[in-house]
């Protein structure tokens, strides 16, 4: 029972924190959901009367009406998210976070130096997925870059990429998630866990290629041979 409660209690506080989270960019959220539940309410329980069974119709209104509001109301409040983050670095890796299973996702596979422009990097039954955050004309370098790469390691596994934005060519960071699960099925569950084995191979022979430890100093390198 006290775990029961405990759980309750858990969601109501998440409802609550979702609202006031979405009231900041959508102060009219309360009021549409709660409008949305007395109309549907009030128009079920009208043709009861009509019909002769207003109590029965009443509380099939309610719960129809009930569950509209809750549609609404959460597709409001995942709006409302978008709109908070979108423009922001790293927004596109929170969306990528909320694939469901299937995926495997890791975060910034590519980045320009010196500026914001990431390439993040998600494996599924598609193939495998780049999502770019940054300047359009910079990040298409990178994105080139990293699918020549992974041609090269990859061979004839399907690589998409999106840029994340509201420009022509570009993919609005709401749609980005539906647009990905939308893809077709190009590989067999093996073929993904396969995919992953040699991309998390690759990393961790990168990995261990890098220098351990600070770079020395007041060490020269040394010069080749003199051409003649």
């Amino acid at each position: 029972m006290a775990n029961d409660e405990s759980k309750r209690s858990g969601r109501i506080a998440q409802i609550r924190s979702v609202y006031r989270m979405a009231k900041k960019s959508d102060p009219r959220i309360g009021l549409i959901v709660l409008g949305v539940l007395l109309a549907v309410f009030a128009l079920f329980l009208v043709i009861g009367f009509v019909i002769g069974h207003p109590i029965l119709l009443g509380i099939f209104g309610f719960l129809v009406g009930f569950l509209l509001a809750t549609i609404v109301f959460g597709r409001r409040a995942e709006r409302a998210a978008f709109s908070q983050v979108e423009g922001q670095t790293g927004a596109a890796m929170a969306v990528l976070n909320a694939l469901r299973r299937g995926w495997t996702v890791t975060p910034v596979v590519a980045a320009a130096p010196r500026t914001q422009d990431v390439v993040h990097r998600a494996v599924g039954r598609p193939g495998v997925v780049l999502v770019a955050e940054g300047n359009p004309n910079r990040v298409t370098q990178l994105v080139a870059g990293e699918k020549r790469r992974l041609g090269r390691l990859l061979g004839d596994v399907p690589v998409y990429d999106f840029v994340v934005g509201d420009g022509a060519g570009q993919v609005a960071l709401r749609r980005l998630q539906s647009t990905m699960v939308k893809l077709p099925r190009n590989l067999r569950k093996d073929q993904v866990a396969e995919v992953n084995n040699r991309l998390r191979a690759l990393g961790d022979m990168q990995q261990k290629m890098m220098p351990k430890g600070p770079v020395p100093k007041n060490v020269r390198l040394p010069r080749g041979p003199k051409l003649k």
